[in-house]
């Protein structure tokens, strides 16, 4: 089996926490591992890491990595220069497996599942490459355990003689409303539709010319270019005019082919801040408390913040989420509409809707501490033994003061080593480096002078991390 995790979403849902270049997979929110390394690990014991793709765009590559260990083995990356729905996703993918591996079966993730029964999954997914083996386009449903209003929904139909536990499909139904929710939870032939998938490369491959030749005429291109110097132009020519629609719409809903495994794994969609509520603990009143809360007489809330101080008196049924440069408040069930929120940032033409204050990268870390008219502060904390690609800017000077340990500069063809309250210049148009020779952190503070000061305005020209896109750092 080949795993095939889809991680190109912005969950903008989940803003402020998540932003477009920080999304939603990358969070810690149930513990130790954020939702894309539990992803990896779910099914480390049944799929090589080796054999397990993922699929998203060049900047979440990046933040992905850094979560991932140092591995030769893998997982491997599928790059998509823009996001356009599952089908597409779904399609490239196959094609790239069918290129290095001819056939075999695929197992379909989201990398922002949360499931409680790992191994009642484990046991669905071996049951399902039974089943795609056979010719199936399987899909796991999950038991539903409330009348939920934001899942789509599954009947089953016959089981199948040969495994009794795994049914053909009646049909597909969209988000229903409450009173038709409550309906399905009284039966035991509808299940949540998981969005979990499996099947042989070939199978899904021939669906799609049958049912979405629009898609699988565009991608034909691509598949010749692949592993040649032309792939990523032919890709970056063709993918965006490619159909943007989901493979259920496209594929699954008028496939008679199709075959879906009822589990009690203890699945949820991590989709919006209200989910919160099905997968952490509450208190006796009902709440989510994370970070430096005090709480006052609140009741069904969920409040989630980090080091300042957040003080709610009397909230009920009430979200609030709190970063260094947002504060979300919204009732609990108007969750689902924080994305319009990203829509509104998004024409205000700022930052908050793409990165955090505090960026993450391979090296370490930079926030921004303030930003005005031609100049911009930012603290920057270096990593031991780690460093800065050579770089150099065309619209702005730097100017570096160490605050702890020593960092060692190249400016042009000078090499230094400075230390703790010494500073130096970097013009601008001068190619530099920034490195911490040393076992110990390197904390420094920046500060950027020029007209332009976006973090695209870089050229790299040595890069120990394989980055070869315009970013900070």
């Amino acid at each position: 089996m080949y795993g095939v995790i889809l991680a190109g979403g912005s969950g903008t849902r989940f803003w402020p926490l998540s932003r477009e270049e920080y999304p939603k997979q990358l969070l810690k929110i149930f513990g130790n591992q954020s939702l894309i390394q539990a992803t990896l690990a779910r099914i480390a014991d049944l799929i090589p890491l080796n054999q397990t793709y993922i699929v998203t765009n060049p900047a979440q590559a990046e933040q992905i990595k850094f979560q991932l260990p140092p591995s030769a083995e893998g997982p491997r990356f599928i790059s998509e220069p823009i996001g356009r729905n599952t089908a597409a996703a779904i399609a490239l993918a196959a094609i790239q497996l069918r290129k290095k591996f001819q056939d075999g079966v695929m197992v379909v993730l989201s990398a922002d599942h949360f499931i409680r029964e790992p191994q009642a999954f484990i046991k669905a997914l071996q049951l399902g490459e039974a089943l795609a083996n056979e010719g199936y386009l399987v899909t796991l449903g999950a038991k539903p355990t409330r009348p939920e209003t934001g899942y789509g929904y599954i009947q089953k139909g016959k089981p199948f003689a040969s495994q009794p536990n795994a049914s053909t499909v009646q049909r597909f139904v969209e988000k229903p409303n409450r009173e038709t929710a409550e309906q399905y939870l009284k039966k035991d032939d509808y299940f949540w539709n998981t969005g979990i998938f499996l099947w042989r490369v070939s199978t899904i491959l021939a669906e799609i010319e049958r049912f979405l030749p629009e898609l699988s005429e565009g991608l034909k291109e691509v598949d010749r270019k692949l592993g040649t110097d032309q792939e990523g132009e032919a890709l970056g020519r063709i993918y965006p005019k490619l159909p943007s629609i989901s493979i259920d719409y496209a594929v699954l809903e008028k496939s008679d082919r199709l075959a879906v495994i009822p589990t009690d794994m203890g699945w949820e969609d991590v989709g919006s801040w209200s989910a919160l509520d099905e997968v952490i603990e509450r208190d006796g009143d009902g709440n989510i408390l994370t970070g430096n809360v005090v709480n006052i007489e609140s009741q069904n809330s969920i409040i989630y913040g980090d080091k300042r101080v957040i003080a709610v008196v009397g909230l009920k049924d009430i979200v609030v989420a709190d970063t260094d440069d947002a504060t979300l408040i919204c009732a609990k069930s108007k969750a689902q509409e924080v994305k319009k929120v990203v829509a509104a940032l998004k024409l205000r033409n700022g930052d908050e809707h793409r990165i955090h204050r505090t960026v993450i990268r391979a090296w370490g870390t930079y926030t921004v501490l303030e930003e005005g008219r031609d100049y911009k502060i930012k603290r920057i904390m270096v990593n031991p033994r780690s460093k800065l690609s050579l770089q150099m800017h065309h619209k702005r000077s730097e100017h570096w003061v160490v605050v702890s340990g020593t960092a060692r500069v190249t400016c042009g063809e000078s090499v230094y080593t400075i230390q703790a309250n010494q500073s130096t210049f970097v013009p601008m148009g001068v190619k530099h480096r920034l490195e911490n020779p040393t076992d110990e952190p390197l904390q420094i503070i920046e500060v950027q002078s020029g007209n332009y000061l976006g973090e695209d305005d870089i050229v790299r020209y040595q890069d120990d991390y394989g980055r070869v896109e315009a970013k900070k750092g």
